[in-house]
C-alpha cells in the first residue's frame, strides 16, 4: 500500500485519494522501478531494473518500437515523445510519476464519464471507473486515443461506490456497458505510444 502522505502530496487534486489508491491497485505497481514492455498484445520479458539508471536505459532501449509503461502508475512513457532523447528522467521518481500519472488518468476518467453522461448513480459510477482503467491500460476508449484526446473539462472525481452485480435501471440497455468494455478490450494490441501530438511532459500536471 502506498504511503497516504505521498498520495496526498503528489496526486492530481481533482482525484480523491481513495480513487488514486484504487487506480494504482488496478492498473499500477507498488514498485517505482517497475517497467512493463509490450509488443502488440505480448508482454516482452525484460530484466528487472535495480536502479533508476537501469530503468531509464530499459525505457530508452524499447521506446519507439514497443509500448513502455513506467513506475507506480504505469505511466505510458511514449506519450508526447518523438525520440528517446526527450524522455523525462524523473518520471521514475515516485512523486513525479504519481503527479503525471494521476493527472493523465483524471483526463481519461473525464472522457469516459462524459461518454456515460457524467453519471452519479452508485450502480453506474463503478462501471465508469472500470472502463477508465481499461482505457488507461489500452490507450483507447470507444475508438478514441485517450492520451491525446481533448480534455472535456475539470471535475472533481469522487470515490466510486462499492457494488455487487446489479440489474440495470429501468430503461437502461445492459449491452451498452458491455460494448464499452469490449471496445476497449479489443484494442489491447494497439500502441498508446502512437501519439501524433508532441506534449511537453513537464506541463502534464499543470492546470489551465
Amino acid at each position: 500500500m502506498l504511503d497516504a502522505v505521498l498520495i496526498q502530496q503528489c496526486a492530481d487534486p481533482s482525484l480523491k485519494p481513495a480513487i488514486v489508491e484504487q487506480f494504482i491497485a488496478k492498473a499500477g505497481s507498488q514498485d517505482p522501478l517497475t517497467i512493463t514492455v509490450r509488443s502488440g498484445n505480448r508482454v516482452v520479458l525484460v530484466p528487472k531494473p535495480a536502479t533508476s539508471e537501469e530503468a531509464l536505459a530499459l525505457i530508452r532501449d524499447n521506446l519507439g518500437r514497443n509500448t513502455v509503461r513506467v513506475g507506480v502508475t504505469q505511466y505510458p512513457a511514449g506519450v508526447g515523445i518523438v525520440e528517446a532523447g526527450q524522455l523525462k528522467p524523473d518520471m521514475i521518481e515516485p512523486c513525479e510519476n504519481i503527479r503525471m500519472g494521476t493527472a493523465l488518468f483524471a483526463k481519461v476518467y473525464r472522457i469516459v464519464s462524459k461518454w456515460y453522461g457524467n453519471p452519479t448513480a452508485k450502480d453506474v459510477v463503478p462501471q465508469v471507473m472500470d472502463d477508465a482503467v481499461i482505457a488507461w491500460q489500452t490507450g483507447y476508449f470507444e475508438g478514441a486515443a485517450v492520451f491525446r484526446a481533448e480534455d472535456p473539462g475539470q471535475q472533481e472525481i469522487t470515490r466510486p461506490a462499492t457494488h455487487d452485480t446489479e440489474e440495470p435501471e429501468n430503461g437502461a440497455d445492459p449491452n451498452e456497458d458491455n460494448a464499452a468494455t469490449a471496445t476497449a478490450t479489443d484494442t489491447l494490441a494497439s500502441d498508446p505510444n502512437k501519439a501524433g501530438i508532441r506534449i511537453d511532459l513537464s506541463g502534464i500536471g499543470a492546470r489551465p
